[in-house]
Formats: C-alpha cells, structure tokens, sequence
C-alpha cells in the first residue's frame, strides 16, 4: 500500500476537520472518543461516561437474555452498542442500536429497528438527543427511537408507524414493552439505579 492510500489517522486533535463521508468511512480512529461527522465536519467527543455505560451494558443483557431464554426471543435478531449509523452523508454514533423482526441477521449499514440513546449532560447534548438525533433516525426508517434520562428520570420513545408518529413518556416506575419485541420487559428503573451508582 502506498503512502497515498493510507487511511487517515483521527484522534482528539482532529475535531472540527472537514471530512467526505468516504473519507470518514475508510478512517483508523484513535480509541477512547466518540466520532461522528455532521455536515461534513468531524466532531470528537469523549467516550461515554460510566453512567451511561454500565447501564446500556444492562439493557444488553437484558435483551440477550430475552432473546436467548423467551420463547419470542427469536424477534430479537441483533443488538450492538456504540455503533456508527449512516443518515445520508452525515455519520451518527447511537449508543444501542437492535434489529427485531427480520427473520435473519440484519446486513452491514442496515437501518435499525430501534436505537437507544442515553442523554449526556449538557444543554448541547440534550438538543441533539432529543431534537437532531430524533427527526434524523425517524426519517432514516428506525421505528422507534428511545431516549433514557437519567437527568429528568425519564424515558422517551418516539414511535413511527405507517407514516404516523407518536410519543410516550414513561417515568421512573415504568416497565417499557413494545410489539417489536413481544413479551419484553424494559424496567427502567433498574438502568437509572446503576447510573446513579457513579455519580460522585
């Protein structure tokens, strides 16, 4: 390989740089940030906090576990944490993603059925989890967006169906189901005490 066809090395330094989505796809990043690339600028980020994490590793659990001992479980085809998601030239980085109801494993750069994302600190954050990030994965096809705040002990999910959207709000005592993945049982409680478990 030539020194003309290495991939480009991104890391911290790099926020800001214009990029081309090709140019976003074919680079090496350096681990510990979080890369997206929204209207052709990079934008670095610091990985996720333990707040964030050891709950969405939670809710993985929870799903494999459905998926492996429910005897619906097979609606469940595929979950991935931190995953790079294509909204037409721009690159989103969703905290979970899951397919359900393929009847297969889903194909590289297939849209999700669902993605999760639980909302950082900061009124910058909150804008993009709750406004940007919503209208963009909406429009791209996922069929339902859910937002996990530990802030406002809220969940939010944005669904759409035939054309037609709708919100639920579930609070902190909830248990979230939906038709995506019959007999699943999201106690959102239970993500919101591990999240608490590391704040100073």
């Amino acid at each position: 390989m030539s020194v003309d066809t290495l991939p480009l090395q991104l890391g911290p330094n790099a926020n800001g740089m214009l990029l081309s989505p090709e140019e976003f796809d074919s680079a090496e990043f350096e681990r510990g940030w979080r890369y997206e690339l929204i209207r052709g600028v990079l934008i670095v980020t610091p990985a996720p906090l333990e707040e964030e994490r050891d709950p969405n590793e939670e809710l993985g659990r929870l799903l494999r576990n459905y998926q492996e001992g429910h005897p619906e479980g097979a609606a469940l085809n595929k979950t991935l944490y931190e995953h790079d998601i294509e909204v037409g030239a721009d690159r989103r980085r969703a905290d979970r993603v899951i397919w359900a109801g393929l009847g297969r494993p889903p194909k590289r750069r297939e849209v999700p059925t669902i993605v999760v994302e639980f909302v950082s600190s900061g009124r910058r954050n909150r804008e993009r989890d709750y406004n940007e990030k919503r209208d963009e994965y909406l429009n791209l096809g996922v069929q339902e967006y859910w937002i996990i705040d530990r802030f406002q002990r809220l969940m939010t999910v944005h669904l759409k169906h035939d054309g037609a959207c709708e919100t639920k709000l579930l609070h902190e005592s909830d248990n979230y189901s939906t038709s995506l993945l019959p007999g699943f049982q999201l106690p959102l409680a239970r993500l919101l005490a591990l999240a608490d478990g590391w704040e100073d």
